[in-house]
């Protein structure tokens, strides 16, 4: 945006997305001097995806149950600069928001708006934008820290890192800091895809590739169940995705990756019991004529691409005769339909999450400024910290928060 200064500033951002945004707003609005360096050709790319493009920036139920990681230093963040903040702040920069069933969008419902006050409130602060800025080295000298670009080098007194993970990384975030900050000291909990879906087996999914529909999801690690999820599930040729498999993702990839046993107990039917189900199954029976097919028992009450799978998966062929279905029979496949067992094998690549579950190890870094533990005048905001949220809004509202923390904090 504005050509290169080499005055000594109190503070550089690295990263131009939510956090980095939001850091160096609060940290100009204290009279520091500020400005930001991006990789990407353009500011808040990231912003313009979230919400299909509509920007869920926040939610009403906001808490420490809808995030994964330290939630001692979650908490302190979340409390310095709340959901009721964020709303405040959003209408002073011009976006009213408009909420739907807990979730908070621009009034425009469109996640440029978002981008377009941020950079307003960049250009009022004075806080430059330099684009196309690659870091490729960090370091401490006698005024702060130097960095150096593939084009230039700054000179600053603090240093904000908010430069993301490796979600997405065609809009921004490609992981490049990583061995930047390893060669400060800092350590990183394995970085992986979250908030995207899974490869899986247990049924044919190249047949029901396309078919949504509401379930009721059970993740198990171990045969253990770990939480359990409802909403609108997609299955695809490769396996499962959809909301409800994005908020089970972030344990499901630890798990995986620690190598233990993955599985999903999918109820297809959560809102008609096994009992109702026999029930139904008995009647029909009953209605039957004699040539009918085995696939009537389900017909009107699924997909019909899913009623095939269903019925192999309870061991039935769909042209075999109805008159041939035993009560026992009837009762497996309820069965099979509330607790279609499917075991994940590996989760979608980088390019498919929406953000990751891993990070900067918070143990070194100070929960109440998010200031580095290891050197002075180094913070953090963002997804480059070991913290991550499930989908409607938390993982922005942690952007927000981590950045107004950071940028309130830098001396």
């Amino acid at each position: 945006m504005s050509k290169k200064s080499t005055k000594l500033l109190d503070v550089i951002v690295i990263g131009a997305g939510a956090s980095g945004m939001m850091a160096a707003i609060t940290a100009a609005r204290r009279g520091k001097s500020v400005a930001i360096l991006e990789r990407m050709n353009k500011p808040g790319k990231k912003i313009l995806a979230t919400g299909n493009g509509k920007c869920n920036f926040t939610n009403n139920n906001m808490d420490t149950s809808r995030f994964h990681g330290n939630i001692q230093l979650i908490q302190s963040v979340l409390d310095r600069f709340s959901k009721e903040d964020t709303l405040s702040f959003f209408h002073e920069i011009g976006i009213w928001p408009k909420e739907k069933n807990g979730y908070y969008y621009p009034n425009s419902g469109q996640a440029v708006s978002v981008v377009e006050a941020f950079n307003h409130e960049l250009n009022r602060l004075h806080v430059p934008v330099y684009l196309e800025q690659e870091v490729l080295d960090l370091f401490p000298d006698k005024y702060g820290f130097r960095i150096k670009t593939v084009q230039t080098s700054y000179t600053c007194r603090n240093v904000i890192v908010a430069s993301g993970l490796l979600a997405a990384s065609k809009l921004g975030s490609d992981g490049s800091m990583f061995s930047v900050i390893k060669e400060l000291g800092h350590r990183f909990v394995p970085v992986l895809p979250a908030l995207c879906g899974f490869y899986a087996k247990g049924i044919q999914f190249s047949k029901v590739a396309g078919v949504r529909c509401d379930a009721n999801l059970t993740l198990k690690i171990d045969g253990d169940t770990a939480t359990t999820e409802h909403g609108e599930l997609q299955l695809t040729d490769y396996g499962i995705s959809g909301i409800p498999v994005f908020q089970i993702s972030s344990p499901a990839v630890r798990a995986l990756y620690e190598k233990k046993t993955v599985a999903v107990a999918i109820d297809f039917l959560p809102e008609i019991s096994s009992e109702m189900l026999c029930t139904e199954f008995a009647l029909r029976m009953e209605r039957s004529k004699t040539e009918e097919k085995a696939d009537r028992l389900l017909s009107g009450l699924l997909n019909q691409k899913l009623i095939p799978v269903l019925l192999k998966y309870a061991g039935i062929h769909s042209n075999e005769m109805l008159e041939n279905i035993t009560s026992e029979r009837m009762e497996r496949l309820s069965a099979g339909i509330h607790d279609c067992q499917v075991t994940l094998e590996k989760v979608r690549d980088f390019e498919f999450a929406q953000v990751c579950t891993g990070g900067i190890r918070t143990e070194e870094i100070d929960e109440k400024t998010l200031e580095s533990r290891l050197l002075s005048g180094l913070y953090f905001a963002g997804e480059i910290l070991d913290v991550d949220g499930i989908c409607g809004g938390y993982n922005l509202q942690w952007a927000w928060s981590s950045g107004f923390v950071a940028g309130c904090s830098v001396s």
